[in-house]
């Protein structure tokens, strides 16, 4: 399992919404909570992404859902992390660099200032993973 050969991971958005939305790549994320609640692993969650999270799933389907997935995500073996001057000046670095979306530079941010790996299923994070020693686990 993942969280053996590294154990430390960063979540992205795509990761959890997949996890949430029952879709390919769910198994791995999964794998990755039964190991975290194991205690083999950790898995890291910043707060940027958890706002990207809420509104996407209120967009999509309404807040009492967003409501329910929050509250769904406090019960994960996930850490919260929030964002202090040196991660948003990280981020913002990483943004300056890359044509990515601002959220996803926080995740590439946490990953690096926690030597984490980086959990995702998005192909814009390739680039800045890539460049900066980021190993990235690929959830589909």
């Amino acid at each position: 399992m993942a969280g053996k050969d590294h154990g430390r991971y960063a979540l992205d958005s795509y990761a959890l919404l997949t996890f949430f939305e029952g879709e390919r790549g769910q198994e791995k994320v999964a794998g990755l909570l039964r190991e975290a609640e194991k205690g083999t692993c950790e898995l890291l969650l910043n707060v940027v992404n958890l706002g990207e999270i809420a509104y996407i799933v209120e967009r999509e389907r309404g807040l009492p859902q967003a409501q329910a997935v929050l509250a769904r995500i406090d019960e994960l073996p996930v850490e919260i992390v929030g964002i202090d001057r040196r991660l948003a000046l990280a981020a913002a670095h990483i943004k300056a660099r890359y044509p990515i979306a601002y959220a996803d530079c926080f995740t590439a941010a946490l990953a690096l200032e926690n030597n984490a790996a980086l959990v995702t299923g998005d192909s814009e994070l390739t680039g800045p993973c890539r460049d900066n020693g980021i190993k990235l686990i690929w959830i589909d």
